[in-house]
Formats: structure tokens, sequence, C-alpha cells
């Protein structure tokens, strides 16, 4: 699972980076400069680098045995800025220390 988590978070901060890059450079050029030119480049590698993002966290999840609702949480953190850095702090750490499951009972 190390190379499916090192894989994870290369392309978490890559598309982190990208998005960040879109809306705080290409948005502010496009909408008040008129200038889209880092929009009409940025916009479409954002987008393959992150169908590339959902594969990886797709591997990682069914790897780890997440539950639907923490894959699809994680999934999602590729399309707000700033999150994805946060989401794969917060992977790293369910897969380097995954939660203790408590020992079920032995029936006598």
């Amino acid at each position: 699972m190390g190379a499916a988590l090192t894989r994870y978070r290369a392309i978490a901060w890559i598309v982190g980076v990208v998005l960040i890059l879109l809306v705080v450079v290409g948005m502010p050029l496009k909408y008040a400069f008129d200038n889209p030119v880092v929009v009409e480049t940025v916009g479409p590698a954002h987008g393959f680098l992150y169908m590339i993002y959902l594969v990886a966290a797709f591997d990682l999840s069914r790897r780890a045995d997440w539950p639907l609702k923490r894959m699809l949480l994680v999934m999602l953190a590729g399309t707000v800025p700033f999150v994805s850095f946060y989401a794969e702090r917060r992977v790293t750490g369910w897969v380097s220390r995954p939660v203790e499951r408590t020992p079920e009972p032995v029936a006598s």
C-alpha cells in the first residue's frame, strides 16, 4: 500500500498547486484583465490531472478498505483550493496509523 500512498500524495500536491494557480492567477487575469490565456492552458491541465487524482484516490481507498463516504470525500478534496493539501495530510495519517480495531470477545 506504500506505493499507492506515494502516488496519491504526489498527485494530491500537483492537483492542489495547479488548482491554486488556476483560481488565484488564472481567474483574476481572465475576468479582471480580459486575458484568458492562463485559464485556457491550466484549466484543461487541471482537468486531466484531476482524473489522475481520482484514479489514485480510488486505488488507495480500495487498498485501505475505506467506506464509500470517506472515498468520495477524499475524491472531492481536489475540487476546492487548498483542501487537497489538508486531505493529503489526513489520508497519510489514516494509512500510516490505521485505527486500531477492538478485538472481538471470545465466546465461552
